[in-house]
């Protein structure tokens, strides 16, 4: 590939990226970032008091420049004790997105509250609130232009013509979501939840700080809906399909898929559990995932392979690699022996 080609493929996918209204934040284990995933997923912890999380997500790694992702969270369930039969989840989490070549720097920094309400003893409801600030940052210097091509090659020393009138963007960011979770038997869960993401609709831009003539720049809301489920089929073999939709403006995207989880001690008081299994984002990837869970740590990593068209032939299927770690933890032993919502962990 040579150096004029790989600038305009660079500046080609940081065009096509602009008309969506993304690089939103993204993690391909959407099932693994649940506060990102919808706001009402905050201390829904059928098996847990809290839960600490870690993201790392590197994608595109063979074109030019790669996008990296990381996210740090977490949440807890509190006031069980004042509600009847319902309960505050809290939570929290900072998130961190590097794309392209111009170093445009992401980090947004999120407060997550959410109710949650049992409805008799098989079905719970729940309504989540998010809300926080997004700063952005770009370094236009790394930039080359199309005044600076001479016929042979971008002579960075000749002067753009190209002026920013901030390379700093900051904007207020909130959402909402709802879940409904359904578990008739010990061997069956179903959860459903649909999320709006950037309701308020900030405008963001680094050349104007003029709303009204900006208002292309505004953030498009985000409608996310999920459905998954746990099918207990013995003691060892717990079977979790996943759909996930997500739309913004004229972007798209829909995942379909699952894991299986092989308990190998199912007897033991701290279950140590193997899960595998494959996700399909249509038109553009598959995403092979496996994992462990250890008494309370659990860790999963999954790659991307792309087969889109437009991009496979650049980048030989590679995607992007991911990662999740997670702990599960209980406020004392008591709290642990006595949660139960169903009989088995579900996807979030």
């Amino acid at each position: 590939m040579t150096p004029l080609f790989k600038h305009i493929l660079t500046i080609a996918l940081a065009l096509t990226i602009g008309c969506l209204n993304a690089q939103d934040l993204h993690f391909s284990q959407f099932m693994n970032a649940p506060l990102l995933t919808n706001p009402a997923n905050t201390g829904f912890l059928p098996n847990a008091d809290y839960r600490l999380g870690a993201n790392f997500r590197q994608q595109w790694a063979s074109v030019p420049v790669p996008f990296k992702t990381y996210s740090i969270w977490g949440d807890a369930q509190v006031f069980r004790n004042q509600f009847e039969n319902g309960w505050l989840g809290l939570g929290g989490s900072i998130f961190s997105d590097v794309a392209g070549r111009g170093n445009l720097t992401t980090t947004k920094i999120m407060g997550n509250i959410a109710y949650h309400q049992m409805l008799g003893e098989h079905s719970l409801v729940s309504a989540g609130f998010t809300g926080g600030l997004v700063v952005k940052r770009i370094n236009p210097t790394v930039f080359t232009w199309d005044n600076q091509w001479n016929g042979k090659f971008f002579n960075g020393a000749l002067p753009t013509g190209e002026t920013f009138s901030n390379n700093v963007t900051r904007y207020a960011d909130i959402g909402f979501g709802l879940n409904y979770a359904y578990f008739p038997t010990e061997n069956l869960y179903y959860n459903a939840g649909f999320s709006v993401a950037h309701a308020n609709q900030p405008s963001e831009s680094f050349f104007s700080n003029n709303t009204t003539a900006n208002y292309d720049a505004k953030v498009k809301p985000r409608y996310t809906f999920f459905a998954n489920g746990s099918f207990k089929l013995n003691n060892n073999v717990i079977v979790n399909p996943n759909v996930y939709i997500s739309t913004q403006s004229r972007a798209s995207e829909i995942v379909l898929g699952g894991t299986v989880n092989y308990n190998l001690k199912q007897n033991a008081t701290d279950n140590t559990e193997l899960f595998g299994g494959l996700y399909y984002r249509i038109n553009d990837a598959i995403v092979p995932t496996v994992g462990v869970l250890y008494k309370n740590i659990r860790l999963a990593v999954s790659y991307d392979f792309t087969l889109s068209n437009n991009l496979a032939s650049f980048n030989k299927l590679r995607g992007g690699n991911e990662l999740n770690l997670t702990r599960l933890g209980f406020y004392n032993t008591t709290n642990k022996d006595t949660r139960k919502v169903g009989c088995f962990s579900p996807a979030f």
